[in-house]
């Protein structure tokens, strides 16, 4: 075995917090041994030579002969990941001046202000002449700028003394994708997956040679919109240094005879003049529908699908043209386009849960001048149901509230922008919880309603439901390890049984914003429809919106009139096809993981009792009528910002309810506070407003008079 080059490093990817900060990270090991320090400068040697900082690896990343480097880095270096480098410590001088010129039109004048602003961002930066560098403007916005000339020559490091200048526009050279793979947050998986499938026929198609099989000829990639299927495709474009095609469904089809398979054929083609590269067809749904469900006038279609098949079958050099395509509705494509041959394998881009959100909005705030106040973790907790898009959009909305700050009447002219001090602009926390009011989840916005602001603390009673309640979430999401080392699974349904006003909702509510998961609320009467097979199909989408967005919680109002007893409408079939496809739901072939169903109904006796047998709903909790102790904490908690009397004893008051639900001692706070408020506005003013022991006495007449 040959011996080691101690300078030789394989390429990685970077963390996402080193993204843009020029650094390059190697295992402690191997800068003791090359006798380099932490802040140390070394040249890079790819197929050009750039230079970075060097930072030891974190744990888990030591002891594979790796060197982590962002986009930029690689783009300056000119390799790409997997690719070996070569790594030697040299000195460097502090940059007097640099000449920078930006590669694309910059949106507004560069003032002496946002020079400074630039310089800010690009301190402690080493760089030599013909480096990209990338600085990120307020709302996520990427600048990229070409190093023209450094004072004095060769390697530099720029300091806060060092004068920027800006040359003229330069047009940049290599048309290659700014996108790059630290852009992509929360689909490791996905990547991982995508790179197997692509990068490798593009990079090593004699592995495939050699093997004697064919390599992999097309990608499908399906999923919510916004949740990164166009991102992931042009990341792997420029990863690869891929020559990329894009083509959306529409834009392919054409009013006269034979145009829009003619120019399906010519987007092929130019894939074929350029490889290797990557074609991705976007909505593909529209040009490749189910041709069985076309109608006799749609031969256009017709050809497009037939000829997107010829095309996907025909091409001469299969590892070097690969076929992406992209859609929302997978189950709404030919069939014959899904076969192995054509599009091998098909990957589910899914809905970001927590973790994955974190790591988003990391990637998007990356660029902001974030105030001290600013809990990420906390937003990746609140924000259920928000695919990448949506992250985006929330970042880009909370900077837009920074500048209403600034500019309170957007009528200011360029001179004003001008004095305005960007160094002191910075996102709060408040601006992003405004924003969050601006943003609907994409998700599941069909089915979504707001989590209530309603906590454990709002629920009288009821504990022992409680916490049976939080165990059933809790439980599986944070000790789920530990259940499945006992053998215990997690319930699949809860159904809450009671009388009216007993607190089920209230207690729902209260879960849903506890939990933090996705949470999707439906009554069982919106799933009904007259015509046939719509019901069944509303309970299926149901369904399938709860397993893209879980760990999520199903939530079933009114449960009786979804499910109730079969034949109890006489001869409904409806009914009975509802009942058999949540069945088949609940516990058919597809599992449902991650999916908490929550079912409430006062009349479980009129519930199909094969719904609600141990396997299906493996929890039945009964409400019953609150107890001494648990109306005095319901008073307690409806009366706390009222201003009662030191005669009024809520302890009196709970044992002349014995017989008072949730509800109705809710409404008997409410009669008393109006009793009050109507006897201060008789005295025009002159008594202060308290709640009287007579206003209770008169508020439970009242409610007994209704209760009768």
């Amino acid at each position: 075995m040959g011996k080691i080059n101690n300078s030789v490093f394989i390429v990685a990817e970077s963390n996402l917090k080193d993204v843009g900060r020029g650094i390059v990270r190697i295992d402690p090991v191997d800068m003791e041994i090359m006798g380099v320090s932490v802040g140390d400068v070394v040249q890079i040697e790819g197929e050009r030579q750039t230079i970075a900082k060097i930072m030891p690896t974190f744990p888990q990343d030591r002891g594979k002969r790796i060197i982590q480097m962002d986009w930029t880095l690689r783009n300056n270096a000119k390799t790409s990941l997997n690719n070996n480098v070569n790594v030697i410590k040299i000195d460097f001088k502090l940059a007097e001046k640099i000449v920078i010129a930006p590669l694309s039109n910059v949106r507004i004048p560069l003032g002496d202000k946002d020079i400074s602003y630039i310089g800010s961002i690009l301190t402690g930066l080493a760089v030599i002449e013909g480096d990209f560098i990338r600085v990120n403007f307020m709302g996520n916005r990427n600048q990229d700028f070409l190093v023209n000339n450094t004072t004095p020559g060769g390697p530099v490091l720029i300091s806060q003394k060092t004068r920027i200048l800006l040359d003229k526009i330069q047009q940049n050279s290599t048309k290659r994708s700014k996108i790059s793979y630290e852009d992509i947050g929360g689909l490791s998986r996905e990547l991982k997956k995508i790179r197997e499938m692509i990068e490798l026929p593009l990079k090593c198609p004699r592995l495939f040679d050699r093997l004697g099989i064919d390599p992999p000829k097309g990608v499908l990639l399906y999923g919510p919109p916004g949740c990164g299927k166009t991102l992931i495709a042009r990341a792997v474009a420029s990863e690869t240094a891929a020559y990329f095609v894009h083509v959306t469904g529409p834009e392919i089809m054409g009013k006269f005879y034979g145009e829009s398979e003619a120019r399906l054929r010519g987007f092929f083609e130019e894939a074929r003049k350029n490889a290797p590269s990557i074609l991705f067809i976007d909505e593909i749904d529209a040009i490749a529908p189910k041709r069985e469900e076309m109608g006799g006038e749609k031969q256009v279609e017709r050809r497009v699908v037939a000829q997107l098949l010829a095309l996907m079958d025909g091409l001469e050099s299969r590892g070097d043209v690969i076929v992406i395509g992209a859609t929302n509705i997978p189950n709404a494509l030919d069939p014959a386009l899904r076969r192995p041959g054509r599009f091998d394998r098909e990957l589910e881009i899914a809905i970001p849960d927590q973790r994955d959100r974190l790591e988003i909005l990391s990637i998007h705030v990356r660029g902001m001048p974030l105030a001290s106040d600013v809990d990420l973790e906390r937003l990746s907790r609140v924000t259920h149901g928000f695919v990448g898009a949506d992250m985006e959009a929330l970042c880009r909305e909370a900077a837009m509230s920074v500048l209403r700050r600034v500019v309170p009447d957007y009528t200011c002219r360029i001179e004003e922008v001008a004095d305005i001090d960007i160094l002191q602009m910075e996102v709060m926390m408040d601006d992003f919880l405004g924003a969050l009011k601006e943003v609907e989840p994409s998700a599941i916005r069909e089915v979504f309603v707001e989590v209530p602001d309603v906590s454990w603390e709002d629920v009288g009673g009821l504990r022992e439901i409680k916490r049976q309640l939080s165990e059933a979430v809790a439980w599986p999401l944070k000790h789920g390890e530990l259940l499945a080392s006992v053998g215990l699974r997690p319930p699949k349904g809860i159904l809450l049984s009671g009388s009216p006003g007993l607190g089920k909702t209230l207690v729902v509510k209260a879960m849903a914003n506890e939990s933090e998961i996705n949470f999707i609320s439906v009554k069982g009467s919106e799933l009904l429809s007259k015509y046939v097979g719509e019901s069944e199909k509303g309970v299926r989408e149901v369904f399938r919106k709860a397993r893209q967005a879980s760990p999520c919680i199903l939530f079933f109002d009114e449960f009786d009139s979804l499910v109730p007893l079969r034949h109890s409408f006489g001869d409904s079939q409806v009914i009975d096809r509802v009942i058999s496809q949540f069945l088949s739901e609940m516990d058919g072939i597809e599992e449902l993981k991650d999916v908490l169903v929550l079912a409430a109904s006062n009349r479980q006796d009129l519930i199909d009792p094969a719904i609600i047998r141990p396997g299906r709903f493996d929890l039945i909790l009964n409400f019953n009528l609150p107890d001494k102790d648990d109306r005095i904490e319901i008073l307690k908690i409806h009366s706390k910002k009222m201003p009662l009397d030191g005669d009024v004893s809520l302890e009196e008051i709970s044992m002349r309810t014995e017989d008072f639900s949730g509800a109705e001692l809710k409404q008997l706070c409410q009669e008393a506070a109006r009793l009050a408020l109507r006897e201060y506005m008789a005295s025009n003013g002159e008594n202060k407003i308290v709640i009287l022991k007579n206003h209770f006495d008169l508020a439970i007449n009242s409610v007994m008079e209704r209760k009768r």
